[in-house]
């Protein structure tokens, strides 16, 4: 057997090692890390990203992925929810009178719903639970089996899966690859674990009508999982769903059926209708608890500057006389700022805000006296005054920043004053039953199309910041989101077909030899399953003007 020299990074460990031509990736892990070859779900060949059972027929560079990375953790929870479904499929003894839809991500786990005539019990929910142990025990194989289009839409069709046939009929391809565990059949958006034992933790836990798909610490598999729902965010989620379902919009599929048959328009005016009459109940809401302080936060490219624009408008619409506060004039001095751990500078901390100077400055201004406010000056580093601001009957402050919802930054201001807003982009459409749209991607397109417009990024430069940006917001934003009373989901339902043509471009543009290039091609494949539609009747006032352009605000 011929053989071919490879170049390994698995981790910390390094080198080099010579194998036989078609040696499977599986079997490279096991060789050069044993110990730990379970905890490696896929690998970069040459810069491509491979499955663990693909074949190494060149000598290559292969860099393996940690079920530890974001990458390899979405691999893992992709592989969880196939896994599930064959669970339930031989559970029920391949009943093909019913559907699981994977409707949404809820907090750590996969919220999900089973048709009506199945009844949900805690004995069906630990079946399911068992045969999902069983088959990580076996560790059968995943596989991808190519079937032509017409037999993946009869094959689908025949399951009842009504999404997937809607998602092929506006695919080019005349090909689709399939997974395959252990006959059952599915398809999916993105990489596999190559087999069923990689997937050793996870649980099912029974919540409202339906039931959530809980995942593992990615950073310790084998920590216990205890899944806790975030309830707010439920509920607001489940508004979007329903408001989805009354307009028949529920898929990638039904969304271009809109675009082809010249509905978008309606359908857009629709949806901002709608948006404008929550952000109108929401000052109804602000006005009748006659609160004077508003608090806003959410995660990045969320929408936060054009949702305070029009909560502004609403507020003035009803008398009222809103006044923004940024929370970034109250930053600490840049020679106290603190530095993370490699001696940077790290403005998203709580620590770089002047908390003290923020509630005494917004207590004064409720006691209705003058005040010079402040306004930090990024050049130099420091605050400077001369911007005096003073309450009368009517006022309100609408603050917005980051830690806005974190209870040590306005501990200082009457909590009857106060009226906390969470905003961020809850994507409602799925790709299909069982691959669901997550809410990091849209928010991740919005920012590389507004980088590009307002800042000269290249959608390299802010796909090279996304995890830092996410860790930002895993430490100071999510863990604070319940303690909104209201949230605000900016996402719009025909947004992604919208932004299609304006992030396609800047996504080409990215170098292959780089390592931006993965996630670049994974978005430009997902933009793939969108038709795209002509944006000159999108709103001026629309959050997704923040982004494209052409709004009405100064942003």
């Amino acid at each position: 057997m011929e053989k071919v020299n490879i170049s390994y990074i698995a981790g910390d460990k390094t080198g080099q090692i010579s194998v036989d031509q078609l040696t499977e990736l599986s079997f490279l892990a096991e060789l050069v890390v044993p110990e730990k070859k379970k905890d490696y779900i896929a690998a970069t060949v040459d810069g491509k990203l491979r499955e663990m059972n693909f074949f190494l027929e060149n000598s290559s560079e292969v860099e393996f992925i940690g079920i530890d990375s974001t990458i390899g953790f979405d691999i893992y929870k992709r592989g969880l929810t196939l896994l599930m479904m064959k669970a339930f499929d031989d559970v029920l003894q391949g009943r093909l009178d019913y559907n699981i839809d994977v409707m949404y991500s809820l907090g750590k786990g996969y919220f999900c719903r089973i048709s009506d005539n199945i009844r949900l019990t805690d004995e069906l929910i630990n079946d399911v639970k068992n045969r999902m142990k069983e088959l990580v025990e076996d560790d059968l194989p995943i596989d991808k089996r190519s079937f032509s289009s017409d037999e993946a839409r009869a094959k689908f069709a025949s399951m009842g899966l009504k999404d997937k046939v809607k998602l092929l009929d506006f695919r080019r391809v005349s090909r689709i690859n399939l997974y395959n565990l252990a006959g059952y059949y599915d398809y999916f958006y993105g990489y596999m674990p190559s087999s069923t034992g990689y997937l050793k933790a996870f649980d099912i836990v029974r919540f409202d009508d339906g039931f959530v798909l809980a995942f593992p610490n990615r950073k310790d598999l084998d920590a216990p999982i205890v899944y806790e729902a975030p309830e707010k965010l439920h509920r607001v989620l489940r508004t979007s769903e329903d408001w989805g379902r009354m307009m028949e919009i529920n898929c990638v599929g039904d969304i271009n059926r809109v675009i082809t048959e010249s509905g978008i328009n309606d359908l857009m005016l629709v949806q901002e209708a709608l948006m404008e009459k929550e952000i109108a109940d929401i000052a109804e809401r602000i006005i009748e608890e006659d609160k004077r302080v508003i608090l806003i936060a959410g995660p990045s490219s969320s929408g936060k500057t054009t949702f305070s624009h029009r909560l502004s408008i609403q507020l003035r619409a009803h008398g009222m006389h809103p006044h923004p506060i940024a929370l970034d004039n109250f930053f600490k001095e840049r020679e106290e700022t603190p530095k993370d751990e490699n001696g940077n500078y790290d403005f998203e901390c709580l620590e770089a805000m002047d908390l003290k100077l923020f509630g005494d400055k917004i207590s004064e201004l409720l006691e209705g006296k003058e005040v010079d406010m402040p306004k930090f000056d990024f050049t130099v580093g420091k605050k400077v005054y001369g911007n005096m601001l003073k309450m009368n009957k009517g006022d309100v402050l609408v603050c917005e920043g980051i830690h806005a919802l974190n209870p040590k930054m306005s501990e200082a201001l009457p909590e009857n004053e106060k009226f906390k807003i969470y905003i961020s982009a809850l994507n409602m459409l799925n790709v299909d039953e069982h691959n669901r749209i997550a809410t990091t991607d849209g928010r991740l397109l919005r920012r590389i199309i507004r980088d590009a417009r307002t800042r000269g990024n290249d959608a390299r430069r802010t796909i090279s910041m996304w995890p830092s940006v996410r860790r930002g917001e895993e430490k100071n934003i999510f863990p604070f989101q319940e303690e909104a009373d209201i949230m605000f989901n900016s996402a719009l339902i025909y947004e992604l077909s919208a932004i299609k043509q304006y992030a396609e471009p800047l996504l080409f543009a990215v170098p292959r030899d780089c390592e931006e290039y993965l996630e670049a091609n994974r978005l430009l494949k997902f933009l793939d399953y969108f038709l795209g539609f002509e944006t000159t009747n999108v709103p001026q006032t629309s959050i997704i003007r923040e982004f494209i352009g052409g709004g009405c605000f100064d942003i």
